[in-house]
């Protein structure tokens, strides 16, 4: 074969399908776009795709069984378009962008669950003075003065316990230095 007679091939196949489209393309258009709900992109597409397989199929368009080629046409056409129509229907629906403007924002637990736990993990290394400050004055609200009254030490030994505790915190979690300020 040489590369004249492919070329003619080529050109041959194009005017075929150039014919085939003015042929059967209002009717298959007009089908399609009943078929895809009046949506003008999605049935042009269709009828792309419908021409598509008739290029990669020309033994069936040359078929002798039958007079014109528009039932096959139609056929690839319609179950092409209940293709699309169930491969939108499995997949979850598209949302535009105004929609996620207003949307209410919903925060990730994880992150703060993650974190919880490793303050936990990082208290657990304090000494159990240092740690019962940073229990009663952080966690459980209290004030200096209520903790030094609970714990039966002057203000000033809350306040430094305080200190100590946060900042061996700080070395332990080197991650949340800035929340730990």
């Amino acid at each position: 074969m040489t590369a004249g007679t492919t070329l003619t091939n080529a050109t041959t196949a194009d005017h075929e399908l150039a014919a085939l489209q003015r042929e059967h393309g209002r009717p298959l258009f007009a089908l399609l776009l009943r078929l895809s709900d009046g949506d003008r992109q999605r049935a042009e597409d269709l009828v792309q795709e419908t021409l598509v397989r008739a290029w990669q199929h020309p033994e069936a368009l040359r078929a002798d069984d039958f007079d014109s080629v528009r039932p096959w046409l139609m056929t690839v056409g319609r179950r092409l378009a209940i293709d699309a129509r169930r491969a939108r229907q499995a997949r979850p629906p598209e949302v535009g962008d105004a929609i996620l403007e207003n949307a209410r924002v919903i925060g990730d637990h994880a992150e703060r669950a993650a974190a919880a736990l490793d303050v936990r993990e990082a208290v657990k290394t304090l000494t159990p003075e240092h740690r019962e400050v940073l229990v009663l004055v952080y966690f459980q609200g209290a004030s200096v003065a209520e903790a030094a009254e609970t714990l039966g030490i002057p203000p000033g030994t809350v306040k430094s316990r305080a200190y100590y505790a946060l900042r061996a915190l700080r070395r332990v979690l080197p991650g949340y230095a800035a929340d730990l300020r």
